[in-house]
């Protein structure tokens, strides 16, 4: 596997492992589990800024003028990374929602 290569697989094991840790996080936080939840999605932070910096070490490469070879596992790659950011962002309004809601039904 060449450098190219290794670097889509980054994004798509780190975006999926980001997802992952958000819905956990979702799951710990229905139950009151808020500080378990909350280090859930700094991993889930974490495994995106891993995705995002092999992702930008591409785009430096062609905007420095190398010529890459992206094909579909690029895209594939890209695809996966913008569906966990935006979970993620999604996740983290429904989890203060819960969180919300958790408080107000303890009355």
């Amino acid at each position: 596997m060449n450098e190219i290569e290794l670097a889509i697989m980054n994004i798509i094991m780190n975006a999926g492992d980001a997802k992952t840790h958000a819905y956990k996080a979702l799951e710990l936080v229905k139950n009151g589990g808020y500080e378990e939840a909350d280090e859930e999605m700094e991993k889930a932070g974490e495994a995106l800024d891993i995705a995002h910096n092999a992702q930008t070490s591409l785009l430096n490469k062609e905007a420095n003028g190398e010529k890459l070879d992206m094909g579909i596992l690029f895209v594939h790659s890209q695809d996966h990374l913008m569906t966990a950011i935006s979970e993620k962002n999604l996740i983290e309004q429904i989890i203060e929602l819960t969180k919300r809601v958790n408080e107000i039904t303890k009355k």
